[in-house]
């Protein structure tokens, strides 16, 4: 007998959906500046905020991957498990999957967060708004993936 799901919010539907738009946003440029020109619009490449010194630092890339390719896959991913049509989907797994990525790229955000402030003492704006979209669809998804799945009480009880 399968899993019978609890409805979510309207507002977490839509709101989860417009955030994984934002994240894709921020990473498709990051990603474009990548291969392209370097040179981000509206990020000084001196001082604290320093785009250029975040995205060519060691730190950003892994396994030999640029990190922002990762966040572009990443929120190509969410935008799809985000849509109203998978909320919809009657699949236990496919919620596993969005909890499960949420708290990974979560997890990531933090490393991140870490090498800017600590290991390379500054930072990079767009990167900053990947990581406040991604902090946001955690404090969403984590509220009501868990009432969904009947592992906690609904917000709407």
């Amino acid at each position: 007998m399968p899993r019978t799901l609890e409805p979510v919010p309207r507002w977490a539907v839509y709101t989860t959906w417009v955030l994984s738009f934002v994240g894709l946003a921020f990473a498709s440029y990051l990603t474009y500046e990548h291969y392209t020109t370097k040179v981000f619009n509206g990020c000084p490449d001196h001082g604290f905020i320093n785009c250029q010194l975040v995205t060519n630092s060691a730190e950003s890339h892994l396994f030999g991957i640029p990190i922002a390719v990762l966040g572009l896959a990443s929120y190509l991913v969410f935008v799809v498990i985000n849509s109203p049509w998978a909320w919809r989907a009657p699949y236990y797994w496919l919620h596993l999957v969005r909890l499960a990525m949420v708290v990974g790229a979560m997890a990531f955000v933090l490393w991140l967060v870490y090498a800017e402030l600590v290991l390379l003492n500054s930072i990079c704006l767009y990167c900053t708004g990947v990581h406040v979209a991604t902090f946001a669809l955690f404090v969403v998804l984590s509220r009501v993936v868990p009432a969904q799945l009947g592992w906690a009480r609904s917000a709407a009880q």
